[in-house]
């Protein structure tokens, strides 16, 4: 049997997860559409547990991270990581993952004409009529957020600037929860 403090938490293999995923796509032609689109609802889930996972398990942590933010960076994170919610919540249901997002070549140079370049597409603002008021309200702020910094930006900023937070604050929360801490 091995030691209990040799495995990974589940908040580890998380964050390893998307890690790899966001690793990954850089290495992407946009050629290859189905890997790239498979690619990136990956890295849509990934970011949005590991969001969700450091939201409910580490919350201090995280509002201690995000309170760190100089105000605009702080505004760019939530709404990027909301933005990414409303994907998550729409993907499979009321869209494909090609209704969010723009494949293009980005040039003719080295590392051009790469998924990292694509960019996700405005929206038109989505139907709320079956939802509940508190549910209009939840969907409309994930759209605009969605709107807000996630429209028109690549793939690469994008998951660049999630993954850089959720790694930030997993880090302040194993430190937070570490036992020399305590």
């Amino acid at each position: 049997m091995s030691d209990p403090a040799d495995e990974l938490s589940p908040l580890q293999w998380c964050i390893g997860a998307m890690n790899d995923i966001t690793a990954r796509l850089p290495s992407i032609r946009s050629s290859d559409q189905v890997r790239a689109f498979t690619a990136i609802a990956e890295a849509v889930w990934w970011v949005t547990i590991v969001d969700a996972t450091l939201l409910r398990h580490h919350h201090k942590a995280y509002d201690r991270v995000m309170a760190d933010q100089p105000p605009a960076e702080r505004t760019k994170v939530e709404d990027t990581l909301a933005g990414l919610r409303f994907v998550r919540n729409r993907m499979g249901q009321d869209a494909d993952l090609a209704d969010f997002v723009l494949p293009e070549a980005s040039g003719s140079g080295p590392g051009d004409n790469r998924l990292t370049g694509w960019r996700w597409k405005p929206l038109p603002a989505p139907v709320l009529a079956p939802l509940t008021p508190r549910g209009q309200a939840w969907e409309m702020a994930r759209y605009e957020a969605y709107q807000e910094q996630l429209a028109d930006q690549t793939i690469a900023d994008t998951f660049g600037r999630a993954a850089a937070f959720l790694n930030l604050t997993a880090a302040r929360a194993a430190l937070i929860t570490s036992p020399a801490t305590a």
